[in-house]
């Protein structure tokens, strides 16, 4: 399927799309609220949709998003393509979405972080972010709330 098949908007998914398309990559299950809470208070959103038979655009394929305080820090989240559309320069799609967005909006000094995918780190390369840890960052951290 090429790219024309696809059109990207710049606004929130649904939360229950939001929750398929997590689920549908192996991220398991989102508590709906927690969901609704976090696509809110996100900066900025890229989501693909995927045209039906019907050119309705109602299957979210692919999406981005940013989060953070909006000057200092800002976190890219949830850069996820449904499986049956991987390799076909969605997510590379989306990326540069998020990167424009993000060349429009943070300041000299902030900083954009990620936390990738195991095995993704690659991707993410091409666009300028590095691995941590190398000679003067240490290993990145998180903490899962249980």
């Amino acid at each position: 399927m090429s790219l024309s098949s696809y059109q990207i908007k710049y606004k929130r998914p649904t939360v229950d799309a939001f929750i398929a398309l997590r689920a549908s990559i192996g991220w398991g299950k989102t508590d709906k609220n927690l969901a609704k809470v976090s696509l809110a208070n996100s900066l900025f959103h890229v989501t693909v949709y995927r045209e039906n038979e019907q050119e309705q655009l109602n299957e979210l394929i692919g999406m981005g998003r940013v989060v953070g305080d909006g000057a200092m820090y800002f976190y890219l989240q949830d850069v996820v393509v449904a499986p049956d559309c991987q390799g076909q320069g969605i997510g590379e799609l989306v990326m540069k979405e998020l990167e424009i967005y993000l060349a429009n909006t943070a300041s000299k000094g902030a900083t954009i972080g990620l936390l990738s995918a195991k095995g993704k780190e690659n991707f993410y390369r091409r666009f300028g972010y590095l691995t941590r840890p190398n000679d003067s960052l240490g290993n990145g951290m998180c903490k899962f709330v249980r």
